[in-house]
């Protein structure tokens, strides 16, 4: 009776089995395509760099002193002649003192060695001295006028000291950093302040040495303000350290910038394009066209007679930020699938989504 049940029962799930219907056929999936398209690629590599002035100059007094007082800070703009800094002016003030001392002695010296040689000189015509003796005062007399050119000298000299107890700007520019306060004692050329003159301006960014020939082979450079996307300007390669950072192994990169408007303020962050030509006939796809077969590139290629893909390997060129450049495997006018290639098999039939560009059209 058991085994009578038994069989009753696999012959009820059996019918049962038969009355379901087949499964549905397998939906045609959607898929998002390129046309290829060769052409001459432009490659673009983008870097991060800053605003500075083309020209910054150390400023600092010509001589030494205590500084008594500072007239700008950090960002003041400036013209030429502007008055930045002062020394306390008495030590120069007494030298100018003794210097005039000097001068007064030395012209006194002078006047009386030109009144003895005049006097000495009548003597000599009346034969009372000899020649030799009208030799020696000239000699006192123009020593004594060589002495008081020096002392004219010593004074000149002094007084330029004093007007070097002011520190003036030699050009209109900013000023980016400052070094001492008041009260403090200097030296002779010893660094007060820096001032940029901000009417060139360049980027300073720094560069890895495995990308150095995309600089050298530039076609053009642009360069636009975080501040200011929009806006772009036309860059040139100025200089090109000639040493890596010991610490970040990169070379400091310096592009003056062209043209460059006044709202480009130093130490603004700013986004500099390397544009370069690549080779004739080659093919830009989206990176997420590109599938791994075999540790080989490959892509899905939509055949329109079957309305099927076919994997179809490929031989890269370059990497350049979102694309990938193929050089060989794809012919003009072919669909490459760019969205969904891991979800694809060969054969699979598929339908065609509109390109990018042409959704607004439709």
């Amino acid at each position: 009776m058991r085994a009578l049940s038994a069989l009753a029962l696999l012959a009820s799930f059996g019918l049962a089995a038969c009355d379901q219907p087949p499964p549905p056929p397998e939906p045609i999936r959607p898929v998002r395509v390129a046309t290829v398209t060769p052409q001459a690629f432009e490659g673009r590599s983008t870097y991060t760099g800053e605003v500075r002035a083309r020209y910054e100059t150390n400023v600092a007094f010509r001589i030494g002193g205590k500084i008594v007082a500072r007239y700008v800070e950090i960002g003041s703009e400036v013209k030429k002649g502007t008055l930045l800094a002062r020394l306390d002016p008495e030590d120069t003030r007494l030298a100018i003192e003794n210097a005039r001392a000097q001068v007064n002695a030395a012209q006194a010296d002078h006047n009386q060695a030109q009144i003895d040689l005049a006097r000495y000189r009548k003597l000599y015509e009346t034969k009372v001295i000899s020649q030799a003796e009208i030799d020696r005062r000239g000699t006192v007399a123009d020593s004594a006028a060589a002495r008081l050119e020096s002392a004219r000298s010593q004074l000149r000299v002094t007084q330029n000291q004093m007007a070097y107890t002011e520190l003036n700007a030699d050009a209109d520019g900013v000023i980016t950093s400052i070094a001492v306060e008041a009260g403090q004692v200097v030296s002779a050329g010893q660094t007060v302040l820096r001032l940029a003159r901000p009417e060139e301006k360049e980027v300073v960014f720094n560069v890895a040495e495995n990308r150095l020939d995309e600089l050298r082979g530039a076609s053009a450079i642009r360069i636009s303000l975080w501040a200011q996307p929009d806006q772009t300007y036309a860059g040139v390669v100025r200089e090109i350290a000639p040493g890596a950072d010991p610490v970040t192994r990169t070379y400091a990169v310096k592009v003056s910038v062209q043209n460059a408007p006044a709202a480009m303020r130093l130490g603004m962050t700013a986004s500099v394009a390397i544009l370069r030509r690549g080779d004739e006939g080659m093919v830009a796809l989206p990176l997420s066209a590109l599938y791994q077969e075999k540790d080989k590139p490959a892509v899905w290629v939509f055949d329109p007679a079957s309305e099927t893909v076919a994997l179809r390997p490929v031989q890269v060129s370059s990497y350049v930020e979102r694309y990938v450049l193929i050089k060989d495997g794809l012919k003009r006018g072919e669909k490459v699938v760019t969205a969904g290639v891991h979800k694809l098999i060969p054969n699979q039939k598929v339908r065609l989504l509109p390109e990018a560009g042409q959704e607004s059209k439709s």
